[in-house]
């Protein structure tokens, strides 16, 4: 009994001890009390998950890899989102300006520049970088046509052009394909990938039954074997090989073992659809506005005096009236009001201030935000960095090589090479000072100078050669020369005279008229006789 007892005695004392304490005191643990919460040293077996879950940009297809499930959602993007398409749109334009060239011959450069204005390359600008920064991916085909012997005999007697066959090809259009429509395959590094045209269902019907001279010449230019299952209808889906001649890809800033360049805008997609879903809240919720309760109590408790049933059916029979003029007749007991639920709270803008700030610097947005002036400048000089490595791609992976393998047709030793005009986001003043100084100088002709302040552009050593030669031959015919100039006037004696000066008169220094000393002595006299 007297066990039973102590075992009681400790369960007793063991019930009135908190927890921690008695599990310390059983393990032999030294008490203490300093705490550590367990869940501060947990170490996180997910704690990439969100990364990891992320959507890859390429996708595989059997031997072959496409970049069409990216690409899709930046131009649905780009199709819907005003924010998205304004940005695409403003890299766009200030990506686009005129070209010039230099180097090579006078003959040259004419010919060049009469040559992409008529298959106007300002155009050309315009859907190149605007596929540049939508999708990354810019994939240039090119249609050319036969150059007779008659036009190709007058182009040589204009421009002074040895060509080197009776007859040549030179393009006369550049389309853009759209990047959804194309696979690739090849190499490990993808360095020297080959790709392929999927042609959509319309695509193939439009080759089997040619309407222009482009559909004939597309189907002329595949293989047999393939005119032969088109012809036959033996396929409703058709990958074709695109040639390498005629073909020219052109990516943002894609990496050698990439198989496609991974679109501008898709890192904010997320941030975007985001965005998209916060604002179909906001319209859910404002429209319960128009759901607004119109609440009735009548009656009282019934140790009041209850309710009166039949004032109930006769506020029932009012309000399923649905005229406009209404008038109610009630007791004390009746009370009306509105039941309008609180959505203040839930479509408070702020909610959109760190997914917009977010979509912004994605897309690099320089024209949103109250920042100060020096953050503002450093954004602008990246944003023009950036629109510069777009122009130094255009010319660079594309029109120089056009341009070489035209000249080589052609005939031409000395080809020229295209540049951008630059432009400037900065206060063009102290340019246009500088120009202006230059014309004053005679460095820049007027002509070179007006052109410098429009522009920002300055002529090579050969054009300013030309027109300076031009610019003084219309010197010599007293042209370009003050028509108001200051009258020399001859200072001191005549060169060449003996006699001494006698028109000399000397006059006190700072006097026009002579004065009495006389007086003046009186009037000190008289300012002293007052003191």
């Amino acid at each position: 009994m007297k066990k039973v007892k102590k075992v009681e005695v400790i369960n007793a004392a063991a019930e009135s001890e908190p927890l921690m304490v008695a599990m310390g005191a059983a393990s032999g643990a030294p008490s203490s009390k300093v705490r550590r919460n367990a869940a501060s040293s947990i170490e996180r077996l997910d704690k990439y998950i969100n990364i990891e879950n992320g959507f890859t940009p390429f996708t595989r297809k059997g031997n072959n890899v496409s970049v069409k499930e990216t690409v899709e959602l930046c131009q649905k993007a780009y199709y819907n989102i005003p924010v998205f398409r304004n940005i695409i749109d403003l890299m766009t334009e200030f990506s686009c300006n005129n070209i010039f060239f230099k180097k090579g011959s006078a003959k040259s450069r004419q010919f060049f520049e009469a040559y992409f204005d008529k298959i106007n390359i300002n155009d050309l600008q315009d859907r190149f970088f605007r596929e540049y920064f939508r999708s990354g991916n810019v994939f240039v085909y090119k249609m050319s046509g036969n150059i007779e012997q008659e036009d190709l005999a007058k182009i040589t007697q204009t421009f002074g052009l040895e060509a080197k066959a009776s007859t040549v090809q030179l393009p006369v259009r550049y389309i853009i394909l759209n990047p959804v429509d194309i696979e690739t395959g090849g190499t490990v590094s993808f360095l020297s990938s080959k790709f392929y045209k999927i042609l959509s269902s319309y695509e193939l019907e439009r080759l089997r039954n040619p309407k222009t001279n482009e559909d004939e010449e597309v189907l002329s230019a595949l293989d047999p074997k393939l005119q032969e299952q088109i012809k036959k209808r033996t396929s409703t889906a058709l990958n074709i090989e695109l040639d390498p001649e005629k073909f020219v890809a052109v990516f943002y800033k894609k990496q050698d073992y990439e198989p496609f360049a991974v679109p501008m805008g898709f890192p904010v997609l997320d941030d975007i659809n985001w965005k998209e879903e916060m604002k179909r809240m906001d319209k859910a919720i404002a429209r319960t506005m128009q759901q607004a309760v119109l609440l009735v109590t009548a009656g009282t408790e019934p140790e009041k005096g209850g309710v009166n049933q039949k004032n109930l059916q006769a506020l029932q029979t009012f309000f399923e009236n649905e005229s406009v003029g209404r008038v109610i007749i009630a007791d004390y007991t009746t009370k009306i009001q509105f039941i309008i639920p609180e959505i203040a709270n839930l479509l408070d803008p702020k909610k959109y201030e760190v997914v917009d700030r977010d979509i912004h610097i994605g897309l690099n947005n320089i024209l949103v935000g109250d920042e100060k002036f020096a953050n503002q400048s450093i954004k602008v000089k990246i944003f023009v960095e950036r629109l510069r490595q777009s122009r130094e791609s255009f010319l660079k992976n594309f029109l120089i090589p056009e341009i070489k393998k035209i000249a080589q047709t052609i005939g031409l030793k000395n080809y020229p090479t295209p540049y951008f005009q630059d432009f400037d986001l900065d206060n063009d003043l102290e340019y246009s000072k500088l120009f202006t100084r230059m014309m004053e100088l005679g460095i820049l002709t007027p002509q070179e100078g007006f052109e410098a302040i429009k522009t920002g552009r300055l002529p090579s050593e050969e054009e300013s050669e030309e027109a300076q030669q031009k610019y003084k031959g219309l010197r010599d015919k007293d042209y370009y020369k003050p028509l108001l100039s200051k009258p020399e006037t001859e200072e001191g004696r005549p060169t060449g005279t003996k006699a001494p000066q006698s028109t000399k008169k000397v006059k006190p220094i700072g006097a026009n008229v002579l004065y009495s000393l006389t007086k003046i002595k009186d009037n000190l006299l008289l300012a002293q006789a007052r003191r």
